[in-house]
């Protein structure tokens, strides 16, 4: 358990791989997911590496599998899924790959282009049968107009001209021409508007809507359209109604003038018709049964093919040494991993069937390390929760483990119900329990996965909540009477102190029980908040105080935890200076004034009870006067013997402690820095051998040389390692000292007191006084629970009890549909809204007021490379 409180240990390696064994080797480390790979090539274009081809061949065989993808998801064909991980390809392999994925999209290209040709052909007969059907009803229907119209002379002159062709002559009636087609049914008003404007009246429209939806061949959806036929005089008008027919995109078909060789026509089109549905479905049929096929493996395809172009994007990272047999790598891992990195190495190595074993080397490094926090899937979420603030410093102390408990426990104080915490906690155990089968579905539901991954979060603050709702008494507004009332009037009848009669309690809506009175109040309730509390007038001033104070005890004793982490940092990464002067005074400053307020809350509780409540003093006006040193007034007697001097002896120690913070730690960096530079200067030329020179022997003989160089004009680098003949320095030795070197001069060059003073004082400021303000952001747990309690409250007296005043047959279907009203705005107000507002103030209690006490956050994550998102389907690169 001790990686959860604290960021793995790090080193940076130097990877030497085989050319031939590079690709195996690395696919290795990817199965196991322990190592970040640094890019070695930053000024390299991307275009320019060494795999780039092979990145673009995996690319492109990605694309046509996405192809695929799509066609086998328009047509509703389910992709196999059997959580199957399949190995990454040898290279060799990828020709294969190549030609199998080319010869399904050429196939699937094929057969979409033949059937959208088919499918056209389709749409267009059936356009033409329907033009033909729909023609026929028209000349029909004027047909039997001219037999009814063949008393009047000169309508019969006029159907005539349209029924029977005849040639143009002298003498003869004129013969009018039809064009027919078909236009999209919501054409039809422009199309009829703009054939009148054009034509000026001089065309005669008929149009008939088609029943049946005709589908389009390119994009695959239902269109409705309508037939139509135009009637008109002389070529002129014929060529304007071809151009607007044109414009709306209306499809013209020839129809033949005569009723029997429409017939005809119609009996060829369905022939046509008949042949060309059976070609469609034997064509449909081959595409289903190819689109089944591919679905059977394209997961296992993507899972490949991707694993391929990481795999290559990574070797793309790595040098090349001069023999181009060797590829160098870096990379940061964990170091109670190492072993299981060799022993991947090794297995890639075997795969590979090289015989030259890669090697693994371990380096020196002052780069700052990834930092790297192993997690299960039960503190995945707090992780997430603390890293959404900011990735921790290396090795920095591991807010996750506190906040599993102190998260959901604050929450909780706000969102306190039984009742609510009961249902959050169902539906915690519901995701819980089915998180294997709610894992195999892979929704795409980005909220409900969010949610998902916060599951025992969830869960937690629900029994939290259930606690506290115990603790608070309140389960969906209303008290639980468990164990019985410890208040009772009884006593009242037979007190001398209290004339209470049965006449008395029938008439007066108020009444006051004493506690002082004997047997009225017996002894404090077992658990929680007694449940006449729950009828009492005075209950929200009661539970006020009691919520109030109770806050800001947990906030102090929160914020003091943080402070006592701080300790663990600095002895983590031994910095006595921030102890002495930082950690120390900051304890004694908040233990002094706030902690002490913490045991004034407890002692009162403790100390004063019914007997003498009355004389209880104001923990406020205590806590102002001691700030004040005012203890003249005697209206306020003291809590206990010797509190002025107590409290005086406190408030001194705590405004010690700012001076503390803010002056004593600048100067003594001062000295220390000063002190530095007065003995490099005294014992320049000094250097120790053996063990070699000490730290702070070697920052002041290192600030010597620079002095001295920068004197004499020289390059400081020289004469450091011009040493005699007769002092032996290892190459380790010289680059250990010359690492230093660089170090050295930084942190002399870059000491600026003022910036040193500023730093402090800000420090000191924001510390101190966010004392204050954080122990009053603790008062937002009372707050939200006040608010939480009488929404809930407002919401049963307005909602529920409608229902449960109707005392008839018509109250108990009322009733029905009362509690599901109240059922739902229980869920979507107090549960959804309520809860994620308890969740947004908890998080932001963490966040500022305890995180800020000890936790820097200014790392960055360890991102290994890894196959995981690949094997779960997440394919984005």
């Amino acid at each position: 358990m001790g990686e959860l409180f604290r960021s793995e240990e790090m080193t940076l390696a130097q990877l030497f791989l085989q050319s031939e064994a590079a690709y195996c080797c690395v696919s290795e480390l990817g199965e196991l997911g322990k190592v970040q790979f640094r890019d070695l090539n930053p000024d390299v274009n991307v275009f320019q590496r060494k795999f780039v081809n092979e990145v673009r061949r995996c690319e492109e065989m990605d694309r046509k599998l996405r192809f695929v993808e799509k066609e086998i998801k328009k047509a509703s064909i389910p992709i196999l899924d059997t959580g199957e991980n399949p190995e990454v390809p040898f290279p060799r392999d990828m020709i294969d790959l190549e030609a199998n994925f080319e010869k399904i999209e050429n196939e699937l290209k094929e057969i979409n282009t033949n059937q959208e040709a088919l499918k056209r052909n389709f749409l267009e007969l059936t356009e033409l049968k329907f033009i033909l059907r729909k023609t026929q009803q028209f000349f029909d229907e004027a047909q039997l107009h001219h037999h009814q119209q063949m008393a009047d002379p000169d309508l019969l002159e006029e159907s005539s001209s349209l029924l029977e062709p005849s040639e143009m002559g002298r003498g003869a009636p004129l013969r009018l021409g039809f064009v027919a087609g078909v236009i999209n049914r919501e054409r039809i008003p422009t199309f009829e508007r703009m054939l009148w404007r054009v034509c000026r009246g001089n065309v005669f429209l008929r149009q008939a809507e088609i029943e049946n939806p005709l589908e389009d061949p390119v994009t695959g959806d239902s269109v409705h359209k309508s037939v139509f036929i135009i009637f008109f005089q002389g070529d002129q008008l014929k060529n304007r109604v071809k151009k607007i027919c044109e414009g709306f995109r209306a499809s013209l078909y020839p129809c033949p003038e005569t009723p029997q060789e429409r017939k005809e026509m119609a009996a060829g089109v369905n022939t046509r018709i008949d042949d060309l549905q059976m070609v469609l479905n034997q064509t449909e049929d081959h595409r289903q049964r190819v689109l089944q096929a591919a679905a059977k493996t394209i997961r296992v395809w993507f899972i490949k093919v991707r694993k391929m172009k990481a795999i290559y994007h990574t070797l793309n990272l790595c040098n090349i040494d001069v023999t181009q047999k060797c590829l160098i790598a870096e990379v940061w891992c964990p170091v109670a991993d190492l072993d299981s990195i060799q022993f991947a190495l090794r297995r890639g190595t075997e795969h590979s069937g090289s015989t030259v074993p890669s090697i693994l080397n371990r380096m020196q490094t002052n780069q700052t390390p990834p930092t790297y926090n192993k997690t299960n899937k039960f503190t995945y979420g707090f992780q997430n929760l603390v890293d959404a603030y900011g990735i921790g410093s290396y090795r920095e102390i591991n807010p996750a483990p506190y906040t599993i408990i102190t998260f959901p426990f604050l929450f909780a104080v706000m969102f306190g119900d039984f009742g609510h915490g009961i249902l959050m906690t169902l539906f915690g155990v519901w995701m819980v329990v089915r998180e294997s089968r709610i894992l195999s579905q892979k929704t795409d539901n980005e909220l409900f996965n969010m949610v998902f991954s916060g599951r025992y979060i969830i869960l937690l603050m629900g029994l939290f909540s259930v606690y506290t709702g115990l603790i608070y008494n309140d389960c969906f507004s209303k008290a639980l009477n468990l164990f019985g009332s410890s208040w009772s009037v009884r006593p009242m009848f037979t007190s001398p102190k209290a004339n209470w009669t049965e006449q008395l309690l029938k008439s007066a809506s108020v009444l006051q029980l004493d506690p002082a009175v004997n047997g009225v109040f017996n002894g404090p309730y077992p658990f929680g908040i007694d449940p006449i509390w729950s009828i009492a007038t005075n209950k929200l001033t009661f539970l006020n105080s009691f919520k109030m104070k109770m806050s800001v005890v947990l906030g102090i004793v929160h914020m003091l935890f943080g402070v006592t982490l701080s300790l663990l940092n600095h002895l983590y990464f031994k910095k006595p200076l921030n102890i002495y002067l930082g950690f120390i005074p900051e304890m004694i400053f908040m233990a002094s004034l706030f902690g002490y307020l913490v045991i004034l809350i407890l002692f009162k509780w403790c100390a004063y009870d019914a007997s003498n409540s009355k004389v209880a003093p104001s923990l406020l006006i205590h806590f102002i006067n001691m700030f004040l040193f005012n203890y003249s007034d005697t209206s306020f007697p003291m809590l206990y013997s010797g509190q002025k001097g107590l409290q005086c002896f406190l408030v001194v120690c705590a405004f010690l402690c700012v001076p503390w913070m803010l002056v004593l730690k600048p100067l003594m960096l001062r000295h220390q820095y000063l002190r530095r530079k007065h003995l490099g200067t005294h014992n320049f030329g000094g250097i120790r051998v053996g063990n070699g020179p000490t730290e702070e022997d070697a920052e002041i003989i290192q600030h010597d040389q620079l002095s001295m160089h920068s004197e004499e004009g020289e390059e400081p680098h020289t004469q450091f390692f011009d040493q005699p003949d007769s002092v032996e320095v290892s190459n380790t030795d010289m680059d250990a000292e010359l690492e230093e070197f660089h170090v050295s001069v930084v942190t002399v060059e870059s000491f600026n007191f003022g910036d040193v003073v500023v730093n402090q004082a800000i420090h000191t400021i924001e510390y101190c006084l966010g004392c204050i303000s954080n122990t009053a952001s603790y008062l937002r747990l009372w707050a939200l629970s006040l608010a939480h309690a009488q929404l809930s409250e407002v919401l049963w007296t307005m909602v529920m009890h409608v229902g449960l005043n109707v005392g008839n047959l018509g109250g108990g279907i009322l009733l029905v549909l009362v509690f599901a009203a109240f059922s739902t705005l229980t869920i979507a107000i107090l549960l959804i809204m309520e809860g994620l507002s308890a969740f947004l103030h908890a998080l932001r209690l963490h966040w500022v007021e305890f995180q800020n006490k000890f936790y820097v956050g200014t790392g960055f994550k360890f991102m290994p490379f890894s196959f995981e998102t690949i094997r779960e389907g997440r394919f984005d690169d």
